[in-house]
């Protein structure tokens, strides 16, 4: 892990710092846009080398309470992290969620499906991100309907920022002491539209 961006790669274990028994206070995600998913099974993935099941800790759950492919920003404080960049990226947000404009539309209308899932297969992957994965099939232990994600990421105490385009959020972020994650900008628009 590189220290200067506060970030693992996935597919960098981390310690839980949880003995065995105490994998039930480990509460873990997946959010989808598709309803009904009785079981879980393994897939390929561009991040790892083999098929798994990907989870989300629920602290950064707030990362993913957007439509799938929609690019977006996200950070929040981490122990390292300085008062001015605080005081620069985060004002009096426990954490940011920063989305394309061009999305707004997308995200007032779509509807997701947080899947709670059972911890005892995991493993940690990322820890700054919160990913965990499982090599097994899992079946969730229930499922919470959200028809409001912009409500949840306020319930969640999240600010949700609008921009024209995310790569010069990015980039400044990039420089901070910021813990943070970059999701799906592949999707984002051209560096050359911003």
């Amino acid at each position: 892990m590189a220290t200067s961006m506060q970030h693992a790669a996935p597919g960098d274990v981390c310690s839980l710092g949880l003995a065995s028994e105490s994998w039930e206070r480990v509460m873990l995600f997946h959010i989808s846009e598709e309803p009904g998913i009785g079981r879980f099974e393994p897939r390929l993935s561009e991040y790892m080398n083999e098929p798994v099941v990907w989870a989300i800790k629920v602290d950064r759950l707030c990362n993913y309470l957007v439509p799938r492919e929609c690019p977006r920003v996200t950070y929040y404080a981490g122990r390292e992290t300085t008062p001015g960049d605080v005081e620069r990226f985060l004002g009096s947000s426990r954490a940011v969620v920063a989305v394309e404009s061009g999305w707004l539309d997308r995200l007032r209308t779509c509807r997701l499906y947080c899947y709670d899932m059972p911890a005892e297969s995991f493993a940690c992957m990322d820890e700054c991100a919160g990913y965990y994965v499982s090599r097994e099939p899992v079946v969730p232990a229930g499922v919470e309907v959200f028809d409001d994600p912009m409500g949840e990421l306020l319930k969640r105490g999240v600010e949700l920022r609008f921009v024209a385009s995310l790569w010069r959020l990015r980039d400044a972020v990039v420089g901070s002491s910021l813990q943070y994650s970059f999701i799906r900008m592949r999707n984002a628009m051209p560096r050359s539209s911003a």
